[in-house]
């Protein structure tokens, strides 16, 4: 959530910024401003009122005290009116804030100067690409037909269980699976990131304060008995681990990882774009957070790219890094980067990770803050990426490994499949 502080000294700035997002609703700014300056004035009124309130009964204090029993009786007719004022005045400022937070949620967070302007993800900018793209023969298998040919993936054994986009993994499949997840958190924990093990549900306060609600609501599946929702990312209860904390500037940088399975609804997805592990309702994946002092989160975005491309290069698959444009980047994000991998069979990129910076978009909601050397407090960055998402590389590295004999299993998975060829 943006600070009105920031909105209200900054608007020609905020509304330039929106623009590059291509956000259409920009008479949300001066309505918020507008808000914003009645709650003040309201406030101040009541604070007022309230200051003469306090004055008259004191006043009436000493009149009685000194037998001015009629001049007493007087200023205490008063005070009530004084306590209605005030009630009156709270009741609308109650009205205004609401108003005002329902507006100012629909503000998605400003794009960062280096976040180029375009409607689509025709308009992402190609940061750089990395590997040779294999050439395989005309007859080579998608992912889909190669899992049931060596009987690793069953789909409509899922959707006889739960419904399509919630697939099976059978033996070298699952075991395949497991050695990814165990990969990426040794990965990550040997570059600094504490492995944590958090819920997979979550309450409505926690999805508000990485902005999941109210902006993608109908995107998570939720339990209404309980009022909680499934997880879409680890993101959201590692990030709310610090909801309402006063961190240390001394324990910056902050840095978790947490592998889960994720859940999201997908709604209106449909097509061949869709199929396979292409895009599910059920996944895993392993999630990097990291907390991080503001003079420095740009810096750590650069780090967490290419830590995540490290990953790639290990795994001996040919990925491109994108800069997202304003139309297609997150609603939280400030700027974000996607790394797609190449699926040979299916000629075409399929995006595994995004990282990206939220600034104090998140840390607003959260309450997440920090004292500095000033003596004040201040709001931390938050980050996070993708370490990365399960379902489309193993779509990549069965693609791009199949050979005549069966599917040849990453070099450095090796030592985690216990087995060098899925076959």
């Amino acid at each position: 959530m943006l600070q009105i502080s920031y909105i209200r000294e900054n608007r020609d700035k905020v509304i330039e910024r929106l623009a590059v997002r291509n956000f259409t609703q920009i008479e949300l700014v001066d309505e918020i401003i507008g808000l914003d300056e009645q709650i003040r004035s309201t406030k101040s009124a009541s604070e007022s009122i309230s200051a003469e309130a306090n004055a008259a009964a004191k006043q009436i204090g000493d009149l009685m005290r000194q037998g001015k029993r009629e001049e007493a009786e007087e200023i205490k007719a008063r005070s009530g009116e004084y306590k209605e004022e005030v009630k009156l005045l709270l009741e609308k400022l109650g009205g205004l804030e609401e108003e005002f937070f329902q507006k100012i949620v629909q503000l998605p967070n400003l794009p960062y100067k280096d976040v180029p302007a375009g409607r689509t993800a025709d308009d992402n900018q190609v940061v750089l690409e990395h590997g040779h793209k294999l050439m395989l023969p005309d007859d080579a298998l998608p992912h889909w037909e190669l899992a049931a040919k060596y009987d690793i993936i069953d789909f409509e054994l899922g959707v006889k269980v739960s419904g399509a986009g919630f697939p099976v993994y059978k033996g070298k499949g699952a075991r395949l699976q497991r050695a990814l997840i165990n990969f990426f958190l040794d990965q990550a924990t040997d570059n600094g990131y504490r492995e944590v093990q958090v819920p997979i549900l979550i309450n409505g306060e926690s999805g508000f304060g990485t902005g999941q609600l109210p902006d993608k609501e109908g995107q998570m599946y939720y339990v209404g008995a309980d009022d909680l929702y499934l997880i879409p990312t680890a993101e959201v209860p590692v990030t709310n681990m610090y909801r309402g904390e006063i961190l240390k500037e001394e324990d910056f940088p902050i840095k978790n990882t947490a592998y889960t399975p994720c859940f999201r609804r997908e709604a209106g997805s449909y097509g061949a774009h869709v199929r396979g592990l292409n895009r599910l309702h059920q996944f895993d994946k392993v999630e990097l957070v990291q907390i991080v002092h503001p003079d420095n989160s740009y810096e750590v975005l650069e780090e967490m790219s290419t830590y995540v491309q490290s990953l790639l290069q290990k795994l001996k698959l040919p990925y491109r890094v994108l800069r997202l444009c304003g139309g297609d980047m997150g609603f939280t994000s400030a700027m974000t980067y996607d790394m797609e991998v190449w699926s040979g069979a299916q000629k075409r990129w399929l995006e595994v990770s995004s990282v990206s910076n939220f600034e104090t978009y998140q840390s607003n909601r959260l309450k997440t803050r920090f004292k500095g050397m000033d003596g004040k407090m201040h709001l931390v960055h938050t980050l996070n990426g993708s370490a990365l998402a399960l379902p489309r590389i193993v779509a990549c590295i069965l693609e791009e490994n199949q050979a005549e004999n069966g599917i040849k299993v990453p070099e450095v998975l090796v030592p985690y499949t216990g087995f060098e060829w899925i076959d």
